[in-house]
């Protein structure tokens, strides 16, 4: 599932490309995805917009909009789940076989695909009500971050992936910010000393402000044609275009650590992969 780093690479990419155009048709073909809005509502209410910006909150993409009644001003909400892109395409291409919803501009299709559908497209804002700081704002601060750690007895990889304590991070960010801060991911989020959670603090803004740096391994090109294979990923201006992300320990298991030559380790939590150098990262 895309994190941070990879929706926010999506929403600058989007950005100037909607930014001025105005939908002229709404069409959905998977109903699911715009859970509580219906499709009728979502069609009264775009058709006629014009998009104004595009930006990010925690993992949700947030397509702000003005309304051609009275100029109201809407923001659309967007989350990729575990299958989903959101990208332009021209008119004459065919719609892709899973094409959630597609919105029709003046010189192409901004188009949602899903091929699972889990992922969302609606006028409902109430997820991101629930969101924690944002972690690269001046909003995520190292004090209350530790503080609110203290209430926890979880460990802290399973507690950092609660994302009302801070927004965006998901599995491969929180095993990469352990690492970097060389904190143990099963140590009880309420037992890390005042240093550690200075260096989780910083390792998490270090990490996330990394990779969007970076971008990642496919860029954003959808063209006619292309089976890019991958759904969310983008790239920094200038980069290869296969770069690889610099993951240090994220599906890394056996692989030496670049520390200390010592194979990483994976154990499951909470369900999830967790990826950690037993020697670098001592309980």
């Amino acid at each position: 599932m895309p994190e941070l780093p990879e929706v926010e690479v999506l929403a600058r990419h989007l950005r100037p490309r909607l930014r001025g155009k105005t939908i002229r048709a709404v069409r959905v073909r998977r109903a699911k995805v715009l859970s509580p809005t219906s499709p009728r509502e979502l069609a009264r209410v775009l058709a006629g917009a014009k998009f104004t910006d595009v930006t990010r909150r925690g993992k949700y993409l947030l397509f702000a909009l003005r309304t051609r009644a009275a100029g109201k001003k809407v923001v659309l909400l967007g989350h990729l789940g575990m299958t989903g892109r959101m990208f332009l395409a021209r008119k004459p291409a065919p719609l892709p076989k899973h094409a959630a919803v597609v919105l029709e501009l003046a010189r192409g299709n901004f188009i949602y695909e899903d091929t699972r559908y889990f992922g969302r497209l609606t006028l409902d804002l109430s997820a991101v009500a629930r969101l924690g700081p944002e972690p690269l704002s001046g909003e995520f601060q190292a004090a209350p971050f530790g503080r609110e750690l203290k209430k926890s007895r979880q460990p802290i990889k399973v507690k950092l992936l609660d994302q009302t304590l801070v927004a965006g991070i998901g599995n491969i960010y929180a095993s990469e910010a352990l690492f970097r801060a060389g904190i143990s991911p099963r140590r009880a989020a309420n037992r890390l000393t005042r240093p550690q959670v200075a260096r989780l603090w910083r390792a998490i803004r270090a990490v996330l402000a990394g990779a969007i740096d970076c971008g990642s391994t496919i860029p954003l090109d959808f063209g006619a044609g292309r089976a890019d294979g991958l759904f969310y990923f983008g790239r920094a201006a200038g980069a290869p275009d296969y770069y690889l992300e610099r993951l240090r320990v994220y599906d890394r298991a056996g692989k030496p650590c670049g520390r200390c030559h010592f194979p990483v380790k994976r154990i499951v939590q909470a369900a999830r992969s967790t990826f950690f150098c037993p020697r670098c990262q001592k309980r």
